[in-house]
């Protein structure tokens, strides 16, 4: 401001004291202003910063995002896996994408609209192409003759007028023979009616004796321990001379099934004779069917027909139907079963006269089966799956995943120490070394590195913490119960099999095909455990069903096991435990590493 010179009058003074006065008051109004600018700028500059700060806190989150896809595509095997609701293809673990499904669905309904099509030019066609038949065994193949008779005292004064010939195919170690049968035909010389006798026809696995069990047990074999799909078996079988139809193959799987249906049955009661159950599933795609089926009869008949009924009003070609697998962690048997949905029916239709543990991973229909169950169930969860949760946090926070993966490791560390011991002794060092461990996890987890501002609660390592502290009463209750083991990576195994499966046979055309395969794995998968050799041990237990016997526990493969040395797969058992000395040996390498790092 420029200074003027005083007048000498009054008046001028003021005068002058009036300008001044207004220029101090345009100055203090035009400093106002200011001050309301830079308050409205800072403003602006912290919302900035805010919004800063939310996407910087996004493209962290979305980075781990990818970094966890690129691990579950390219990453360790035994970590891969693609989460999605169709889990229709598996690579040892691997899932498909939403978009795989609906592929899938459409190149079904591509398919049917071929079938129909060429169905309607069938019809339409004059002259009809002779469709090959498997009713009669080519005449090439070599054939034998069996020849049934009556005991001498029965065809006294009888004469023989000739046999009743029975062509039963045979299957040795990939060579197709055909066996045929004479029974003897007697008629009596004088007195005609006392008619034609002939020797008692033993049940065969089809009508007319027209397969042998070896074909039955090869066709089961293929298609669940093999995993080969019934067109791939086709070519297997024509290699040797016969070519069968899908459908003559897929009726001798029924028969198959049908026969031993019970002993699937009995080893579902044997499995829940254990104390401690595993439990895990898998989706299987089911081919929604044209019309309802008839489900009167079924036990389980309300829900198939409300999923069924819902599937074929909205028009859908298929629906994700699911296999469980059971795994006894002392009884050396496992079991399967078929739902049409992943509804929490499953368990507790077949866990309904268990009492015990069940383990598995923290599914909201595992969490209350101690309430739906009167507390004869009690829930114990899985520290795989509490582990596999941090470990995809290991980029974004190392050091306290690597702090709690080394507390978890001191959890396995402590299983091998007491592996060899009896239950008794390893309850008591569960209770004392295991529950340590559990205290400092429990700790860590209330520490200040948990609680830092980069762990937010929405953040992975937020999120898996959470997961750990919701379930921690069901982590922490092997402890309580020497028969409840640390994960359930067993029943994970188990499910590796459907899921091979799957890959070759693709869907399940009916609820009644996916009930099959559940009882012929529950068969299988149980010789698997017992390390049999699965096509001697189901053309033993075949044959004996096929007479009439009923012993199932005899049949059990563990009994069977005691009774037929001879076929067990020595090599299965080393494995295994050659594996196990393995992982051992690097744990104990571990220790030693850490002890001398402290000592360090």
């Amino acid at each position: 401001m420029n200074s003027k010179p005083l007048p000498n009058d009054l008046d001028a003074c003021h005068q002058l004291i009036s300008e001044l006065q207004s220029q101090v008051g345009e100055q203090a109004t035009e400093l106002s202003l200011k001050d309301k600018l830079i308050e409205e700028q800072a403003h602006s500059v912290l919302e900035l910063k805010a919004e800063s700060d939310k996407l910087e806190e996004k493209n962290i989150e979305l980075n781990l995002k990818i970094e966890k896809l690129l691990k579950q595509l390219y990453g360790r095997k035994s970590e891969r896996r693609v989460d999605g609701e169709g889990q229709l293809f598996l690579d040892l673990g691997e899932e498909p994408t939403p978009e795989v499904v609906s592929a899938l669905e459409e190149a079904i309904r591509e398919a049917e609209q071929i079938a129909d099509d060429a169905e309607e030019a069938n019809k339409k066609r004059r002259k009809k192409r002779p469709e090959p038949s498997d009713r009669k065994f080519p005449e090439h193949l070599p054939r034998y003759e069996k020849i049934v008779d009556l005991p001498e005292a029965q065809r006294k004064g009888l004469i023989l007028i000739g046999y009743d010939e029975v062509e039963t195919l045979e299957s040795t170690a990939g060579e197709l023979k055909v066996r045929v049968t004479k029974y003897a035909k007697y008629a009596h010389p004088s007195d005609k009616s006392q008619g034609i006798v002939t020797p008692e026809r033993p049940t065969g696995l089809v009508e007319g004796d027209r397969f042998d069990a070896s074909i039955g047990v090869e066709v089961v074999a293929w298609k669940y321990f093999y995993h080969l799909p019934f067109y791939r078996q086709q070519d297997l079988f024509a290699g040797s001379g016969w070519t069968p139809s899908r459908s003559t193959l897929g009726n001798i799987e029924t028969a198959v099934e049908f026969a031993l249906r019970p002993l699937a049955d009995y080893l579902r009661s044997v499995l829940k004779h254990d104390r401690t159950v595993g439990c895990d599933d898998t989706g299987v795609l089911l081919i929604t069917p044209k019309a309802m089926p008839d489900l009167s009869e079924h036990p389980r008949g309300k829900r198939i027909g409300e999923v069924l009924e819902n599937a074929i009003a909205s028009g859908k070609p298929s629906i994700n139907a699911n296999m469980w697998g059971y795994y006894a962690s002392r009884l050396p048997v496992v079991a399967f079963d078929f739902t049409v949905s992943r509804h929490r029916d499953g368990p507790d239709d077949v866990l309904s006269d268990f009492t015990g543990n069940i383990l598995g991973d923290c599914w909201s229909g595992f969490q209350k089966i101690d309430v739906r169950s009167d507390s004869r169930i009690t829930f114990a969860a899985c520290w795989a799956h509490a582990r596999r949760k941090i470990d995809e946090c290991r980029t974004a926070f190392p050091v306290q995943v690597a702090k709690l993966e080394s507390l978890i490791r001191m959890l396995y560390d402590v299983e091998d120490q007491i592996k060899g011991l009896d239950d008794a002794a390893r309850l008591a060092r569960r209770q004392s070394l295991s529950r340590h461990v559990l205290d400092q996890i429990a700790q860590y987890l209330d520490s200040e590195a948990m609680q830092s501002p980069s762990v937010l609660p929405k953040s992975n390592l937020g999120v898996a913490a959470g997961y750990v502290r919701r379930h921690w009463e069901p982590l922490c209750r092997f402890t309580e119960d020497a028969t409840i083991p640390l994960d359930n990576n067993d029943s994970e195994q188990l499910m590796k099999r459907v899921a091979t499966g799957r890959k070759n046979w693709l869907f399940k055309g009916s609820v009644a095909a996916g009930e099959r395969a559940a009882n012929l794995l529950t068969i299988i998968g149980s010789a698997i455990r017992n390390n049999l050799d699965v096509r001697a041990y189901l053309d033993d237990v075949l044959r004996r069903a096929l007479v009439g016997e009923t012993d199932w526990s005899a049949m059990t493969p563990h009994a069977w096991k005691a009774e037929h040395p001879e076929s067990i797969r020595e090599y299965r058992q080393d494995e295994r435990r050659q594996a196990a000395d393995r992982k051992r040996t690097r744990r104990a390498r571990r220790r030693l590493l850490n002890k001398s790092t402290r000592r360090r």
